[in-house]
């Protein structure tokens, strides 16, 4: 999977827009040109199992995974870049064919850009949404914490009375 990435910022009148995954992009563990990671060690980078790398490559979730002559697959910084975004659209609640669509959008190129505009506004309103139920049950949480602490200051107050 290529993802590319871009500075925020006024492009010149001639640049070509790319899609950005994540900002600030996180350091990687070796440089451009020897960024080549084992199974094992994007495991150890990403946290997320083998098994869940190679279910994410059979679904199409990332696709064009390097291999060696061997055959064992070489991970890239841009590959643990996409796994980094896909870990933030995980988060979102995204549903994973939702997220195989995305891929395959980006896969298709610039004349995507609308639909992949659209499918993450609709994300970001499910989890403005989410953010909205989130601050309400805890709103609701605050009050009983601040229930039960008057309560308890009460009980002691009348104790030592």
């Amino acid at each position: 999977m290529t993802v590319m990435q871009t500075t925020a910022g006024t492009l010149a009148p001639n640049a070509t827009r790319t899609d950005i995954c994540s900002a600030p992009p996180r350091r990687h563990p070796r440089p451009d040109g020897q960024d080549h990671y084992t199974i094992s060690e994007v495991v150890a980078f990403t946290g997320l199992s083998a098994h869940t790398l190679r279910w994410y490559e059979r679904i199409g979730l990332m696709s064009h995974i390097d291999r060696s002559h061997t055959g064992q697959r070489r991970y890239s910084n841009r590959d643990l870049d996409w796994l980094d975004f896909v870990g933030k659209l995980r988060l979102t609640g995204m549903p994973v064919a939702d997220m195989v669509r995305y891929a395959e959008l980006v896969r298709e190129g610039e004349s995507t850009y609308p639909d992949r505009r659209e499918l993450l506004e609709s994300t970001r309103r499910d989890v403005l949404t989410r953010i909205a139920e989130l601050q309400d049950t805890l709103a609701v949480l605050d009050r009983k914490i601040s229930f039960y602490g008057d309560a308890g200051r009460s009980r002691d107050t009348e104790s030592t009375r």
